[in-house]
């Protein structure tokens, strides 16, 4: 599919250049006619000859331009008109009378009629119109980039015993009931079941949660996710397509697939000008034959009208304003990977948010450490016991708590650790300068018998505030716990307002429980949670959320876990310090992961698509403002019929307005949000 889609971007690469080039040929050829100055040129004779224009212009029309003709044929067939039916007939008529003057001048000097041609105006039409198309192409995204990042998650082979014997065997000659190995620092390779052995996996480019699982005997492994220490074997339970990431490959490639092109706006205003412009040069015709009975002129307001009401600049009127406004975009941190992004991102009415690595930083941090008054300890003691055995394990919490430790100890050397043990999904203890020193969760100190009525207050109080809690023993005597929280980043709570602000309703979607959601949630100021969410099931509620009437919807997300639900949105947001598979699933990437992007590129699309239609505006206006002098309303008086001049100028006037009004969207700003640093 990628190389389809390349060579179709190529092709009409090569189209344009050839177009441009026999285009400047065929109107400089035309210009001592276009400026009045007959033969008396610089130029060759034969160079402004309309055989030549004939010979320059025919290629343009018949190979650069054949898709608009084809797709003018199937519009017609399908009894509509649009963008291709509007340039087909302008530059067809313009060509074929052009053809008919070029073969017979004679017929129009003996009807006392000027022998002008539009070789030049059909050229600079089709030529124009294909630069716009480039220029969306080149805006266009390629979907299949987030499926092949997906497929790349999974590891190419599998470590399996065969004969009670370890081989390395590709992954697609797994089959369920295998026995495979995996050690630390290995991605496991399919979905199964621990059957020996224990370890931290660390399911967060599935689930978004950043803290590892325990995993014993009897528990799912999903395949794709890091084993982060120890050592298992498990079970394989399912293989290629039944697999948690297949399931995931397939619902970006469903909501991918399935998603509606946004019917372009200037399709929507041919759909209406294009019946009007046929009807006003048939009555033109009807008129003038019926007060002249010449049938020679009054086909030619009929082509007249036609040529003129073509509007050459309507090709750049909405390339023109994306690419510049995907150019402030990036300046700003937002890059948009298509044209209907842009578009739609403007039109959205609700905001669906992820909770970790979105509106939280995606990494614990320690965010209490209190110690029970009962303790004998000193806190300089305390941390530096703990952080000497934390820095062991390679859990993030413990990570989040040696961090904090080391920032509070004016001490580097930590002491030794002797006797070390990870218990999993309990805690680790070893014995530090003749001391039992143990750090782990509430429970297993219960199951231990330690007495923990004293730590209970501060358990409850930490996990109302969204707070893992690890409580630290010395010698069997509840010391200290630490709170252990994925703090919200800076920009949520004001991003969060601003959106309301815009008039949209944001939603917050996370696996989490509900308490801990709720806290998050009303931190930042928002209403409606979504929890407990499976990471399969993002993407229903997106589609839920649509099917309700509540779009166009966008998601912001940034782990895998969010991809198809990024893919089925109208609008995917992905930040910019996420997965590469979100990014590519994504419509939008805010570079810098700061929240504060999502309102700015809402505002942008709506200033992108004001600015869009102020183009439309000025593609139209000169042309059909041409029009009465193309249907003959001055030609009983002055004898005037439609001259290249006319045609030209109304070309040249319209595209300069297009891109001088697309121009100044460089100078949008997006509203600063307070308290937050942009």
């Amino acid at each position: 599919m990628e190389r389809e889609l390349a060579r179709e971007r190529t092709l009409l690469r090569r189209k344009v250049s050839v177009a441009a080039v026999l285009t400047v040929l065929v109107v400089v050829s035309s210009l001592p006619h276009m400026l009045g100055t007959g033969h008396h040129s610089f130029l060759p004779l034969w160079f402004t000859s309309p055989w030549t224009q004939l010979i320059l212009t025919t290629p343009v029309l018949f190979w650069c331009g054949r898709d608009f003709f084809t797709g003018a044929v199937s519009a017609f067939r399908q009894h509509s008109a649009d963008m291709n039916t509007l340039v087909a007939a302008g530059t067809g008529i313009a060509y074929l009378t052009s053809l008919f003057t070029t073969l017979f001048p004679q017929v129009l000097i003996a009807e006392g009629l000027p022998t002008d041609v539009y070789f030049e105006t059909a050229a600079v039409i089709l030529t124009l119109v294909l630069l716009g198309r480039l220029l969306e192409a080149r805006a266009r995204g390629q979907t299949s980039e987030a499926i092949r990042r997906l497929l790349q998650l999974q590891p190419p082979t599998a470590r399996v015993l065969r004969n009670g014997q370890p081989v390395d065997v590709p992954v697609s000659m797994v089959v369920v009931g295998d026995l495979v190995q995996v050690r630390p620092g290995e991605k496991i390779p399919v979905d199964g079941e621990v059957s020996e052995g224990s370890s931290w996996v660390e399911e967060s480019m599935l689930t978004g949660e950043p803290t590892p699982v325990a995993k014993a005997a009897g528990d799912a492994v999903i395949g794709a996710s890091m084993n982060r220490s120890g050592s298992f074997t498990f079970r394989v339970s399912r293989v290629g397509g039944d697999t948690v990431l297949a399931q995931i490959v397939e619902l970006v490639r469903q909501a991918q697939s399935s998603r509606t092109q946004v019917q372009r706006l200037a399709d929507q205003v041919v759909g209406w000008f294009v019946p009007v412009v046929i009807a006003l040069a048939i009555a033109a015709f009807v008129v003038w034959f019926l007060i002249s009975g010449n049938a020679v002129l009054a086909m030619l307001f009929l082509v007249s009208v036609l040529v003129i009401a073509c509007p050459c600049a309507l090709g750049l009127a909405t390339p023109t304003s994306i690419m510049v406004a995907s150019g402030k975009g990036a300046e700003n941190g937002l890059i948009f990977r298509s044209a209907e992004a842009l578009e739609t991102a403007g039109k959205l009415r609700t905001i669906v948010l992820d909770k970790t690595g979105t509106l939280t930083r995606g990494q614990p941090e320690v965010t209490d450490f209190e110690r029970l008054s009962g303790g004998g300890l000193p806190a300089g003691t305390l941390l530096a016991l703990t952080a000497a055995l934390e820095s062991r394990s390679e859990h993030p919490l413990a990570e989040a708590i040696v961090t904090y430790a080391r920032s509070q100890l004016k001490e580097s050397e930590l002491p030794a650790v002797e006797g070390f043990e990870a218990v999993a999904g309990r805690g680790v203890q070893g014995s530090i300068g003749g001391q039992q020193v143990r750090v782990g969760t509430p429970r297993w100190f219960e199951e231990l018998g330690i007495d923990t009525a004293a730590l209970k207050p501060l358990v409850e109080r930490l996990e109302a505030a969204a707070c893992s809690v690890a409580a630290v023993v010395v010698d069997g005597r509840i010391e200290a716990c630490f709170g252990v929280a994925d703090p919200l980043k800076t920009s949520s709570e004001a991003a969060v307002a601003a959106l309301r602000r815009l008039g949209l309703q944001v939603v917050m979607l996370s696996g989490d429980a509900r308490r801990t959601a709720e806290v998050v949630a009303a931190q930042v100021g928002i209403e409606r949670v979504i929890a407990e969410v499976r990471p399969a099931d993002k993407s229903s509620v997106i589609r839920k959320l649509q099917e309700q009437g509540e779009g166009p919807v966008a998601m912001v997300g940034d782990g895998i876990n969010d991809a198809p639900a990024l893919a089925q949105a109208d609008v995917g947001i992905a930040m910019g310090t996420g997965t590469d598979v979100a990014i590519a699933a994504s419509d939008i990437t805010l570079i810098s992961g700061n929240l504060s992007g999502v309102p700015a590129a809402i505002e942008l699309s709506r200033a992108a698509m004001a600015n869009i239609r102020q183009n439309l505006f000025f593609a139209f206006a000169y042309n059909v403002a041409g029009i009465p002098l193309a249907a003959g309303l001055l030609f009983p008086l002055t004898g005037w019929l439609l001259s290249p001049m006319i045609a030209g100028g109304a070309m040249a006037f319209s595209s300069v307005s297009v891109v001088s009004n697309a121009l100044r969207l460089r100078r949008f700003q997006p509203a600063p949000l307070p308290g937050v640093a942009n």
